[in-house]
């Protein structure tokens, strides 16, 4: 008896991981193929530090958990109706973050990995795909995020006729909590969100500049010695989502107290005022021994990053478990080069998930993965794969990135309601309705479309 081929995925981060669990639980066969491995020299990539499937490399924050006013919240709650196991992980290794979904990461990593390895259905191969797939995988899906292998990278653009687009991703500092001064730094999440919560309410740590030490520190910010790029990196943007704190710092010097630093719904107990800035930590790890600075992404050299973080009130004798680096980021134009079902129209036989395919953040990169997963399954089977409605979350993010955007200007893109179809809502008056009760009128009708297809009624949530 023949065996049926197995699906191939080259990469296992979050695309890659949650498109292995979709096809495994679909009754289908899988090989992952990731080529990081701790102990071959020359097998990781500048941003990882472990070898574990599905390692956050930046924040551990998967944004808001809010499914009815936020559109990462519904495209959660859309994951989760479609038995997903990133969410599933991240659920499990919640960290306290408000009204946020933030991970103890080192846990959440190990649970994806456990999980997969443990399907009957996915095998695991440590190994890097250089170049094109063999001609005898007749389904692959390429999921290798943001670090693609210059091996890959060069073939993909040699099948496509185009050159990979690329930006840079910057990554934040993480601090030892029992090093930040408390007499300074208190608790408290902006306008107490997250306080319905038992325990909630309290999830970050403030640390408040006056006015003058804000001036100097972004002052310092400005002067700061940078890392060099490569003569090749020079001309690469930044995706505006993850700019270094000392390039906002250079467009002006309020831009960051109306940014990552604006102290809004947020009072120093000890005066009782809104400080002029606050820098807010994150927990990023279960037992609370570790934080990360919130919105502080910097390419700064790391005695430069060391001297002026403990600038900040509440931080002067910081210790950083990981000071922030910087690493390029790649992308296709997928609404050139893909099919509605996110195969490659040069070579059908290849699909692409996760954030190679121009979608931005952890969710959307896991998202892609769960629909290239569930694609690759049904064809497998001999089916005509089915694509979500664009009314749902998962939909909207699909059509974007497969035609919905501008191939001419396409750019990384994280879910947001401006990529569902209109809904014309009107209140008893006949005026349309806007504003929050308009996404949840949005958000309403994604939930029903997503039942429809997925074929199912769930309980609301």
């Amino acid at each position: 008896m023949t065996l049926e081929k197995p699906i191939h995925i080259v990469g296992g981060g979050l695309a890659g991981s949650e498109a292995a669990w979709q096809i495994a639980e679909a009754g289908q066969s899988v090989v992952i193929h990731e080529m990081r491995r701790l102990s071959v020299p020359g097998r990781m990539t500048e941003a990882h530090k472990t070898e574990t499937l599905a390692e956050l490399v930046c924040s551990n924050s998967f944004r808001s958990d809010d499914a009815d006013y936020n559109a990462v919240g519904l495209l959660h709650s859309e994951m989760r109706r479609c038995g997903s196991l990133i969410m599933a992980a991240a659920d499990a290794h919640r960290v306290p973050a408000g009204s946020a979904l933030a991970v103890d990461r080192d846990g959440f990593a190990a649970a994806v990995q456990e999980k997969l390895l443990a399907h009957p259905n996915v095998t695991l191969v440590r190994d890097e795909v250089a170049g094109l797939p063999p001609e005898d995988w007749d389904s692959v899906i390429i999921a290798t995020g943001p670090l693609t292998s210059p091996a890959l990278s060069t073939a993909i653009r040699g099948l496509t006729g185009e050159d990979a687009l690329a930006f840079f991703d910057a990554i934040a500092p993480i601090v030892h909590k029992e090093s930040i001064n408390m007499d300074v730094a208190w608790f408290q999440s902006r306008y107490d969100k997250g306080a319905e919560v038992e325990g909630g309410g309290a999830d970050y740590i403030n640390c408040p500049l006056d006015k003058a030490q804000y001036e100097a520190f972004v002052d310092a910010l400005r002067t700061s010695e940078k890392t060099e790029f490569k003569q090749w990196e020079k001309d690469t943007p930044y995706f505006d989502g993850c700019l270094p704190i000392e390039v906002m710092a250079e467009r002006g010097v309020e831009t960051l107290a109306h940014g990552p630093m604006k102290p809004v719904g947020l009072r120093d107990p000890r005066t009782g005022h809104r400080p002029w800035a606050v820098v807010q930590l994150r927990q990023d790890n279960a037992l609370g021994t570790l934080f990360n600075m919130v919105g502080f992404q910097t390419k700064m050299k790391h005695g430069e990053q060391v001297r002026i973080f403990r600038m900040i009130p509440g931080l002067e004798n910081a210790e950083f478990a990981r000071l922030g680096g910087i690493h390029r980021n790649t992308f296709i134009n997928s609404p050139r080069l893909l099919d509605k079902t996110l195969r490659l129209k040069a070579m059908p036989r290849l699909r692409f998930a996760g954030q190679i395919t121009g979608c931005e953040g952890y969710v959307e990169s896991a998202a892609v993965g769960l629909m290239t997963g569930r694609f690759a399954a049904a064809e497998r089977r001999g089916q005509t794969p089915n694509a979500p409605p664009a009314t749902t979350a998962l939909g909207a993010l699909l059509s974007h990135i497969t035609g919905g955007a501008d191939a001419t200007t396409f750019q990384p893109m994280n879910i947001n309601f401006g990529l569902f179809p209109d809904l014309d809502v009107r209140d008893g008056k006949g005026r349309p309705i806007r504003g929050r009760d308009r996404k949840k009128a949005v958000a309403a009708r994604a939930r029903a479309d997503l039942d429809a297809w997925l074929g199912t009624k769930l309980a609301a949530e």
